[in-house]
This record gives C-alpha cells, structure tokens and sequence, in this order.
C-alpha cells in the first residue's frame, strides 16, 4: 500500500477455511480511500487456509494478519472429508429408528386439527363479513404508508473510495476560486482524419484510433504554452512543472478513479491509444495500483461518452484546472459563406482564479481547440 494509507476495509473474502490455495490465488480483497487492492497467497506450492482471521465489513490496519495457511496440507484434509461423509449416512440412520417408535404417539395427535375444522365451518358464515373489511382496510393503510413495498429504499454503507471522492471534491469546493470557460469545437477534420486512417492505425499499432490521443496531445501543447495552468500553489510559492502528467477520469463500477498518463508531450498518438487502454483495463479490473494514480498535473474528463452536452467539472486537487469533454452533435454552422451540418463538441475548462487569469484560461482552451480542429498544427508547431 501508499505510504499514505494506515488502514482499509475487507471488501470481500475469495477464501474459506479448508479450501486449497495455491501461488498467486485471491484471498480476499481490501478495499482503501483509492484502490481495491488483492491479499494474494505468495508461497510456492499448494497449502490449505486453515483460518481467515477478517471477515467483510471488517477494518483492518496495515501490517495486520488477515489469514492462516498451513503449507503443503491439502492432500490431509481431502481424506479426512470422505471419512466424515459416509459418518453422515449413519446418524441419520439412528433418528431414523426412532421416528419408527413414534407412530404410536402420532395417531392422536392427527385428530386434533380436525375438530378446530369442525367449529370452523360453523363461523364460516359470521366470518366472511367481518373478515372481508378488514383486508381491504389494511390495502389501503399499505398504499398510504410511507415505508411500504410501494416505495422501498436500501441502506448502504459509502465505500471507501466514494467517501474519498465526496471529501476531496467537497474540499476542492471550499478551498479553490473555481470557474469555467466555455468553448466548441468543429470535429469535422478529425472525424476524417479518423475514418481515413484508422484500419492502417489498428493494423500497426493494434489500438483504435479515438479522439482521446487528439485531445491529449492538445492539451499538452496548450500546457507548455500556458505553464500557468500545470502550475500549483504551495503555501506561499506558486510551482511551475515542466513536464506533463496528464490525468484521464475513468469511472468504475465502485467510483471515479484517475490514473495518469506519465510525460504524455513525448507520446505520440498511437503511445497515447495504448497506455489509455491499458490503464482503463486496470481500473476496470480492480487491479490499478496507487503507482498509476499518482501525481498528475492536469486532468481530462470525457462525460461525452455518457450523453453528457455540457458540465462544469470539478477540479481534481491538487491540480489547478480540469477539462471536460461532451457529446458530439451535429448543428448548423456558418462554413464560408454557407450554413452546413457540422459535428460539434462543447469543451469546458475548470481553473483556480487564484492562480489562473481569465487570459490565460481562455487561451489555453483556444489553443486545444486549435489543435483538435486541425492536428497538423502539432506537426508544423503553429
């Protein structure tokens, strides 16, 4: 784990005591305010858990044991098993005896629910009308209640992850001056380049071809051309990084994780395609690791792929800006001196003011809109 991280919580046991293990098998899983992270078996060789000393829900410290195995005893406790199976039969078979000697006592005890039968149907006339009211007015006392099965709610306990999302983005809240800049950008050009290239792109490379590198790449031009917005505030020192780890928000079925894309200025686009592809499997999976979330000096955040046409994103701290990406939509435009159907992409740049003039802000997302509108800037340096 982080250096960072003291404590996590049990997200789930794999194993139970007596079953085999073996090199590199899951045991359990423990979940911490950034990743799952797997409690593998390491010995060479097969062993048998004898005791799991956690259980969900559990929270446990860092160097804390969580589990006993005994190495090189599953071949022990198969026989022991069968021994105890056929033991089975035979205890059943004593109660078995016994439920012979009760039939005597049983006869008397059969009549008994046949007289209640009797005056039953005696009240069977009296009953129906002062049994028929009463289901109806509990329907209707059903339906008007709040807690009833016709409005059910569950209870459940905010992982660790998520209770760190909420904190640090509610914590971006109160300490950055955030605002938002506004721009769009025509994807005509590289929708084309896209479709042009992308059977020669996946032949040699083996990855698609998507807008993600484009954007990538964009943003960290318009990095090195506006340091301030890959800049920090510490304390009283304002600091300046002249590299560019770029943060690519990727959400998970248990939260928002951002692993980051080391030195992306000195990728290209198919070593952009490749590491984004590779981190998001991880993310996925529940096998990233801290290593791959930290650090980071600049975030992207594609909501587009989810329908979204236009957000304010949060700034992911201790960064400085955050950039957001939409949905593409077609909408008339003014191309020369005609009004024709143009895929558009609303983009929107989040910024501390503290640090980050309004100049700055809206030249930075010029330039990246620049770029993706035409990416042979990149290669001319225009």
């Amino acid at each position: 784990m982080g250096d960072s991280i003291t404590e996590g919580t049990v997200a789930g046991v794999e194993k139970q005591p007596g079953d085999s293990v073996k090199e590199d098998d899951v045991l359990l899983q423990i979940e911490t305010d950034k990743v799952t992270i797997d409690v593998r078996y390491t010995e060479s060789g097969e062993g048998t858990l004898k005791e799991m000393l956690v259980q969900a829900d559990d929270t446990v410290s860092v160097g804390q044991e969580v589990a006993v195995v005994a190495k090189g005893e599953v071949s022990q406790q198969q026989p022991s098993k069968e021994e105890q199976k056929p033991s089975e039969p035979k205890q059943e078979a004593a109660p078995e005896s016994k439920k012979d000697e009760k039939p005597a006592q049983q006869p008397p005890q059969q009549p008994q629910p046949q007289p209640p039968a009797q005056p039953r149907k005696g009240s069977q006339p009296k009953s129906p009308p002062t049994q028929q009211p009463k289901p109806s007015s509990l329907k209707e006392g059903q339906e008007a209640a709040a807690g009833t099965p016709l409005r059910p709610e569950r209870r459940v306990k905010m992982t660790r992850l998520r209770a760190r999302v909420a904190e640090r983005l509610k914590g971006a809240q109160n300490t950055y001056a955030m605002l938002t800049t506004f721009n769009e950008i025509d994807m005509t050009n590289l929708m084309q380049l896209r479709t042009e290239f992308k059977d020669t792109f996946i032949e040699k490379h083996g990855v698609k071809l998507g807008f993600m590198s484009a954007f990538v790449k964009a943003a960290a031009d318009a990095l090195h051309l506006v340091p301030a917005v890959n800049a920090v505030i510490d304390g009283d020192e304002i600091v300046y990084r002249d590299f560019t780890d770029i943060s690519i928000a990727v959400a998970t079925p248990k939260g928002l994780v951002v692993p980051v894309l080391r030195n992306a200025d000195l990728l290209g686009f198919a070593g952009v395609e490749k590491a984004i592809n590779a981190l998001g499997k991880k993310a996925r999976d529940g096998t990233i690791s801290i290593d791959d979330m930290a650090g980071g000096t600049f975030t992207i955040s594609n909501g587009g792929v989810y329908g979204s046409l236009l957000s304010t994103p949060i700034i992911n701290p201790p960064q400085s800006a955050i950039l957001g990406m939409h949905s593409i939509t077609q909408r008339p435009m003014v191309v020369g001196k005609e009004i024709l159907p143009r895929p558009v992409m609303n983009v929107a740049l989040t910024y501390d003011h503290r640090l980050i003039d309004g100049r700055e802000a809206v030249t930075f997302l010029r330039r990246v809109k620049d770029v993706v509108e035409d990416p042979r800037r990149l290669l001319l340096d225009c």
